[in-house]
């Protein structure tokens, strides 16, 4: 079932810098241009989540002010949305609280306000999750099929074999990068196949999906034309993969799927990026983060790794308790399209909205004792990580799968893994989770 297409020729992929080592080297001169945050509330610092440290913040608006406004941020002014029922009454009126990207989008970041109008809309990346309805609908239903229940159960054999394959390759007593070794491994993987991708270039879309997921870069004007450039290579790519298969029958790959649908065969260039990057960043960063969200989180708690240890049956609900501590994307925006009143507060139109699913996912008020990860949590399910309503993520459940399959194949090897080395997380106020894990196996 792997993917058995050819890589295109005749023109060159870029591999390096990855968007934290450009990013990086960009603040070593340039540090102190970054705008300051300085509203307590202001959770749109990056440096909050990289340090790990965003807990108490949102902790103190929950409780004192679970909707409120910060005003002269590096983003401009926006509402937090910090509480699972805030979330959901947003998320449930989708025309009046609009995610479409001709009104602002799905995240917190908004075009730089000097730049060039014609160059503007040329970078502006229509997609099915940054549409509002009917054009979300058609689309949507369009990819929908690669993750319905029967196409699910259909990759469940893949996936495990893939899975098998990747921890069976892994050193024992001896440290290495999980992030590295298994987290961008399984999820490129999963990517290659659902695409129908060369397999030898698999790590290209890794490489894509960070360049992609940095809404930092805002802030280094420099690297957003790099930026740019490897997005229109991921285009380039992509097109010819297109082209390979139109006039084709109908296979199972995605790309195959636009090719054949009202919806989506005739998407202009931006629109075709557009919904390239979001079923990259959310088939990889999601799963990628979340698996290894799992072994620190593990690590963190060993009365819970013991229980897992012990009980394979929990692992099912065990996936939905690790989805909800990790959060792997810490916000999605909304945009108002009419004034409104939001339990209490007065919305104007055009106000940006960030629901917080960082903050939502450790509602005291839903999940008791939030701060800690309980297995066995009876309403793990109730997390709002996949977004709600409309817009709730397309392809959860197979995120589900690989990560079930992950804690079974570790379970049936026996695989302790502790964190024994470097833990770094991801700087960015969207993507939630980590650079590096360095860890070393142990039989239990």
């Amino acid at each position: 079932m792997a993917s058995q297409a050819a890589s295109p020729e005749k023109f060159k992929y870029r591999t390096a810098p990855t968007v934290t080592e450009a990013f990086d080297a960009w603040l070593k001169d340039h540090a102190p241009e970054l705008p300051k945050h300085t509203d307590p509330r202001d959770v749109s610092r990056s440096d909050i989540y990289a340090e790990d440290r965003w807990q108490p913040i949102f902790a103190e608006m929950r409780a004192n002010a679970p909707v409120n406004k910060v005003t002269g941020t590096p983003y401009g002014d926006y509402w937090n949305v910090t509480t699972v029922k805030a979330i959901q009454h947003v998320e449930s009126l989708p025309e009046l609280y609009s995610s479409s990207w001709d009104k602002g989008g799905i995240t917190i970041a908004d075009p730089p306000a000097d730049i060039d109008p014609e160059r503007l809309a040329e970078r502006r990346l229509p997609m099915f999750i940054a549409m509002d309805r009917p054009d979300h609908t058609g689309q949507r239903r369009t990819v929908a099929p690669a993750f319905t229940p029967a196409e699910i159960e259909y990759l469940s054999a893949e996936v495990r074999m893939r899975t098998a394959a990747t921890l069976d390759a892994l050193p024992w007593g001896e440290q290495f990068d999980w992030v590295d070794k298994v987290s961008i491994e399984l999820t490129t993987g999963m990517l290659a196949i659902l695409f129908g991708f060369p397999w030898e270039d698999r790590r290209l879309l890794t490489f894509w999906s960070d360049w992609a997921g940095g809404t930092e870069l805002a802030f280094a004007r420099e690297l957003q034309d790099t930026r740019w450039e490897v997005f229109g290579e991921m285009a380039q790519y992509f097109k010819t993969l297109w082209i390979d298969r139109v006039g084709k029958p109908p296979q199972r790959d995605l790309i195959s799927m636009m090719i054949h649908s009202d919806a989506m065969k005739d998407m202009s260039p931006q629109e075709f990026m557009g919904n390239l990057i979001l079923l990259i960043v959310g088939g990889n960063d999601t799963t990628r983060n979340t698996m290894s969200g799992i072994i620190h989180g593990l690590d963190s708690f060993p009365d819970q790794r013991a229980l897992f240890e012990s009980d394979p049956s929990i692992i099912p609900n065990a996936v939905q308790e690790c989805i909800r501590f990790q959060t792997p994307l810490a916000h999605m925006r909304r945009t108002a399209t009419a004034d409104a009143e939001l339990f209490g507060h007065q919305i104007k139109q055009g106000d940006k909205l960030i629901l917080w699913y960082i903050s939502a996912n450790r509602d005291e008020e839903v999940f008791a004792d939030a701060h800690k990860l309980i297995l066995t949590r009876e309403n793990a399910r109730r997390n709002v990580a996949f977004g709600y309503g409309i817009h709730r993520c397309v392809g959860a459940r197979l995120a589900e799968l690989q990560l079930k399959i992950l804690m079974e194949e570790m379970h049936k090897r026996r695989m302790r893994v502790k964190v024994t080395g470097k833990v770094e997380r991801v700087r960015a106020n969207f993507v939630h989770g980590f650079r590096t894990l360095e860890t070393t196996l142990e039989k239990f």
